[in-house]
């Protein structure tokens, strides 16, 4: 109806425009016949689409959608794979799922800093701490059957975790294996271990607070014994080693001992080196005692005469004496001519007792530092060097903190829906690939 009232508006509009420009030509008869009619025509158009009716264009309307066969067993699946699951789950842990409470304990293998270093022929013995490896070893104790098989010697874990009656998802089968009870158990106590501060936590839960309690009470107790064996085999072995050490120097020096005895009782001779300055004494004395006879023989040869019988006698004190000395410096092969035989065994006799002297001094200093380094090494080994320090807890828990009932049900609804979506997703892409 506009659209009609705008094109009669500019058709009256064009009608006037022509009239006034007929006015100002001098009237219509000047304008050629052609463009008169062509004026005529149009306005005779105008004045017919003015009298036609409103022409009014309306769009196609998409038709209502309706709900077909595969759409309603979308919502049946969904129904019987979502809600149906998800509202089970929610009753089941409203009114079965039995309270768990928690017990919370925190411990850290404790090394002291102190070590004794004892030193062994050049060597060294220190007992190291190895705590970060003790820690380690502790981690995997407690996840280990070996620990559950301990507690449940001692508490009888089958019992307590099978105490609730009527919720068989989160309690245990009394009847079920270590293994069964193994893998329950990785559910039932949670162990967060840091590496970087080597500090380790539990979160033992149990239906009782007391259950709990005790656990955690009897899992730091079976980890302490072996944080102890583990430092007396510690100490066990630097032990070892030093007493192995004590024991070859012992003997080396008791054989050093009883070879140079049994070189004593075959030569007859306590110490050859004695002897040696002994008889270079003598042969000392024998020579201040020729230069003494000469002496005198020179004076006797000034003031008397030759056939004196004291020149003979001098003479003859200056012949001994001389033989003497011969006989002492061939003894220990002093002499120009090479010597004898026995100045020859003498001299064996002598290098012998000094090699075996020198194997005596060392197995003495040896057995001397080995014997220090093993009473360094008891001393240290009688200090607890590590033991395991709890701290916190273990805790006592005063209200059921677990299962987690309304977090386990939106996860538990969430995986529902995550696949039943891809399940949907992908029926749809197999319907459409056909």
């Amino acid at each position: 109806m506009e659209d009609r009232d705008n094109r009669g508006a500019e058709a009256d509009d064009a009608s006037q425009d022509d009239q006034n420009a007929d006015d100002q030509n001098g009237g219509g008869n000047n304008k050629p016949k052609k463009q008169r009619r062509q004026i005529k025509k149009l306005k005779q158009e105008l004045r017919e689409v003015q009298k036609a009716p409103p022409t009014v264009v309306v769009a196609d309307v998409a038709p209502r959608a309706k709900m077909k066969k595969r759409h309603y067993g979308v919502l049946l699946i969904f129904l019987f794979f979502v809600v149906l699951p998800s509202a089970g789950v929610f009753w089941y842990l409203q009114e079965r799922a039995a309270d768990q409470y928690a017990s919370r304990i925190g411990f850290v293998v404790h090394t002291e800093d102190t070590s004794a270093v004892t030193d062994v022929l050049g060597g060294a013995i220190q007992l190291g701490s190895g705590g970060s490896k003790d820690t380690d070893i502790l981690y995997e104790f407690i996840r280990s059957q070996q620990l559950v098989s301990l507690v449940d010697q001692k508490l009888d874990l089958r019992a307590l975790y099978s105490k609730p009656q009527n919720d068989p998802i989160f309690s245990f089968q009394q009847d079920g294996t270590i293994e069964d009870l193994l893998d329950y158990w990785s559910s039932m106590v949670r162990v967060y271990y840091d590496v970087d501060t080597q500090l380790i936590e539990l979160r033992v839960q149990a239906f009782d607070p007391d259950d709990a309690y005790n656990i955690a009470q009897e899992i730091f107790a079976q980890s302490t014994v072996l944080i102890n064996r583990l430092s007396a085999v510690a100490r066990e072995d630097t032990l070892r080693y030093a007493r192995e050490e004590l024991q070859t120097v012992e003997d080396q020096l008791k054989a050093a001992r009883q070879a140079l005895t049994r070189f004593r009782n075959e030569t007859q001779i306590v110490d050859p080196s004695a002897d040696v300055q002994g008889q270079m004494g003598l042969l000392n004395t024998l020579q201040a005692q020729l230069a003494a006879a000469l002496i005198d023989q020179d004076i006797l040869r000034d003031t008397t005469r030759d056939n004196d019988p004291r020149m003979v006698q001098a003479a003859r004190k200056i012949e001994v004496i001389r033989k003497r000395i011969a006989e002492e410096r061939q003894t220990f092969g002093l002499s120009g001519d090479g010597g004898g035989s026995n100045s020859e065994e003498f001299n064996e006799l002598l290098a012998q007792f000094e090699a075996l002297t020198v194997d005596r001094e060392f197995a003495e200093k040896a057995w001397l530092a080995a014997r220090s380094a093993y009473d360094g090494a008891v001393i240290e080994a009688n200090r607890q060097s590590r033991y395991l320090a709890a701290y916190v807890g273990p805790t006592r828990a005063e209200k059921a903190q677990y299962p987690e009932r309304i977090m386990l049900w939106i996860m538990t609804t969430l995986v529902l829906f995550l696949a039943w979506s891809i399940l949907t997703l992908i029926g749809y892409s197999i319907k459409d690939r056909r």
